[in-house]
């Protein structure tokens, strides 16, 4: 049904009732919830090369001018983050650097690895040892490349997007939504807890957003593992100039996220992307990760809110402010996380300490 599945080993179909049903609502449908969340952490993007030129993309650097972290940057960066009191370690890449970045490849030989992949399990490693839980976001994964990093990893997560082929991914090196799905489905089948979303604004349709969240649904409804879905705006910058959604876009894409997706599944909307107050009535319940040492490296225009300011939001909504792990309550055991992970979480260190604070924050 979607563009690009025939090539996976994932089936993934809505409903054309349920489509209907989707498109129907509207944010006087849905209720408000009766608290917001967030995640303090540090934003280390391993590397800005990536296979993909969407058009939209401020992240990947072109081949020449694309840079790697180190070992020494990736661990001074997690300890200025455990110093702040962050628990998740959030790693960012491109998509599978392809020959064209042969500087990366280079830089990754020279400590020892192969691929990104096996790099990204060394800085999660690193991670855990200075007292931050990893969620990683690597683009698009194989099962294999999954499985390699998935007992080091709290939660994991790739924005879906669109199922629909849209202009903003086009060019020679074009996304294809099968992939992400594929990505989506292998994360189930190794049971992690995962965390994705649409983008609204590239030129797709309300279809396509029905379609969209639907396809996300049914994969949480065969394994289980999706936490969060993000609900992110597209916005201005230095390679898109076609604009943002309107409010009103926004306030009916997340109340359709909010009917569409199980109750336990948690809406976010990114708080610095968009006014959060413009959507709390609409079925948000996470205002996501936010960090007091690093920038928005795939947003950079655009600051983290202070904590001042999502007290803000919570006061405006009338609800109490929660902060989270990484990875949310319900999948904090050994039916989800492996023995490594749980480790830390019930270390008697510091950062063990730290993790549990959160935990026992009402």
């Amino acid at each position: 049904m979607f563009p690009g599945i025939e090539a996976y080993d994932v089936d993934v179909t809505v409903a054309e009732r349920d489509v209907r049903d989707a498109l129907a609502v509207r944010p006087d449908d849905v209720a408000a919830a009766d608290e917001l969340s967030f995640a303090r952490n540090v934003f280390l993007p391993l590397t800005t090369a990536c296979r993909y030129t969407c058009t939209y993309c401020t992240y990947y650097d072109p081949p020449g001018q694309a840079t790697l972290m180190t070992p020494e940057e990736i661990r001074e960066t997690c300890r200025r983050g455990a110093a702040a009191g962050c628990t998740e370690a959030l790693f960012t890449f491109g998509d599978d650097p392809d020959d064209r970045y042969t500087e990366i490849h280079d830089e990754l030989d020279d400590l020892g690895h192969d691929s990104i992949h096996t790099y990204l399990r060394e800085a999660c490693e690193i991670a855990l040892e200075e007292g931050l839980l990893p969620h990683s976001n690597p683009g698009d994964q194989t099962y294999e490349e999954m499985g390699a990093v998935a007992d080091v990893n709290a939660s994991m997560g790739v924005m879906l997007e669109t199922t629909a082929e849209v202009r903003a991914h086009g060019g020679p090196r074009s996304k294809v939504p099968g992939q992400r799905l594929n990505t989506i489905a292998n994360a189930g089948k190794h049971g992690i807890p995962f965390t994705t979303g649409i983008l609204v604004g590239l030129g797709e349709t309300w279809r396509d957003r029905a379609e969209s969240l639907l396809a996300i649904r049914e994969l949480d409804r065969r394994y289980g593992h999706v936490q969060e879905v993000i609900v992110q705006p597209v916005t201005d910058n230095e390679r898109w100039q076609e604009g943002s959604p309107s409010t009103a876009t926004m306030r009916r894409a997340v109340a359709m996220a909010r009917a569409v997706l199980p109750e336990g599944v948690s809406v976010q909307v990114p708080p610095n992307l968009m006014d959060a107050r413009d959507v709390v009535d609409c079925g948000i319940d996470d205002l996501g990760g936010v960090s007091p040492v690093t920038d928005d490296h795939v947003n950079p225009e655009y600051a983290w809110p202070a904590l001042r300011e999502l007290e803000d939001v919570a006061d405006h909504a009338g609800v109490p402010l929660r902060e989270r792990l990484p990875t949310y309550e319900r999948y904090l055991d050994e039916a989800w996380l492996s023995e490594r992970v749980l480790a830390a979480l019930d270390a008697p260190d510091e950062a063990g300490e730290r993790y549990r604070a959160v935990r026992a924050d009402p």
